[in-house]
């Protein structure tokens, strides 16, 4: 069991197989480089930064103004992909990686993605609604705008540490730091500006944090909210691979029976690389405590048989 769960995350930590927090990293990364590439082309040509937010940034984020958000509606999901501020970036990048990783060591690799856009969508309706309906915020309405994906992160925070606030962290240290301290280390962070800062940004940070404990209280009651997303995700995949090859399932596959003893036909699983692989990609997408007894005394077995 423990060498089929270290190469789970060897797999998961070098990115292989289709990686979500490294495509969720590698895409923040790409458009934050490009909206820098074309930052320094402004100031090369002796255009000021407004020219830049204008006719650039502006996009990208999205806006408060419903009038120009209606003419930009894309906005709605490019703003969590967008930022322009290099520590906020780079700030943000750190927090998805830390609790993005361990969002999939405990649910697998597809729940990531879907939290992570359920929390920017949650964060991008509060903020509009906020600067249009709060007195205080309306007259900043026409101009303000949210960028950068923290409303997104603050929502993959608040799942995980629903799942498993005791998950530790750093176990050399006394035994490991529990994630519930490092997340409000993440709150403090966050909010301690609040008074000098966006307070319709802070609000979009709250509604993303709600989408996310919302998700894991969904998925205990049985709904998970991910599936019609991720159905999506492989139509595209399988749309731009024509070539890929479905993994069929078959309830009786790679099982043999074995007479012995007072039980006659006592099923015995076949242990083969094949299944293990078939095993290990459920973990990947699904998480360990979603693997039935059959198939945790397939890796038991495996892994016994390696050490021997």
């Amino acid at each position: 069991m423990r060498v089929m769960e270290d190469n789970y995350r060897k797999k998961m930590l070098l990115g292989q197989d289709g990686n979500a927090l490294v495509q969720l990293v590698v895409i923040n990364a790409v458009l934050f480089a490009i909206l820098q590439f074309v930052r320094v082309i402004y100031e090369l040509n002796s255009l000021n930064l407004v020219a830049f937010q204008n006719n650039v940034v502006s996009w990208f984020v999205l806006p408060a103004n419903l009038d120009r958000l209606t003419s930009r509606p894309w906005t709605a999901l490019t703003y969590m992909f967008s930022d322009t501020e290099v520590f906020r970036f780079i700030g943000n990048m750190f927090w998805l990686w830390c609790f993005g990783y361990i969002l999939q060591d405990l649910t697998g690799n597809r729940k990531l993605v879907p939290i992570y856009l359920y929390g920017g969508v949650a964060g991008a309706a509060f903020f509009v609604l906020a600067c249009n309906l709060i007195p205080a915020l309306h007259n900043q309405a026409s101009i303000a705008h949210l960028a950068g994906s923290n409303a997104a992160i603050m929502a993959i925070a608040i799942a995980v540490t629903t799942v498993a606030p005791d998950y530790r962290i750093f176990p050399m240290i006394n035994g490991g730091i529990p994630l519930w301290i490092l997340t409000l280390a993440f709150l403090v962070i966050n909010f301690s500006v609040i008074g000098r800062g966006d307070s319709a940004a802070y609000i979009a940070n709250l509604a993303g944090a709600g989408a996310g404990f919302f998700f894991i209280y969904q998925l205990r009651r049985g709904h998970d909210g991910s599936l019609w997303l991720n159905k999506i995700f492989d139509w595209c995949n399988d749309l731009f691979n024509p070539d890929k090859k479905r993994k069929g399932r078959n309830p009786k596959d790679e099982f043999y029976y074995k007479v012995s003893g007072t039980q006659p036909y006592k099923k015995i699983p076949n242990v083969t690389q094949q299944r293990i692989d078939e095993i290990l990609d459920k973990i990947n997408q699904q998480g360990y405590r979603f693997l039935t007894d059959e198939e945790k005394e397939i890796l038991k077995r495996a892994a016994d048989e390696e050490d021997l």
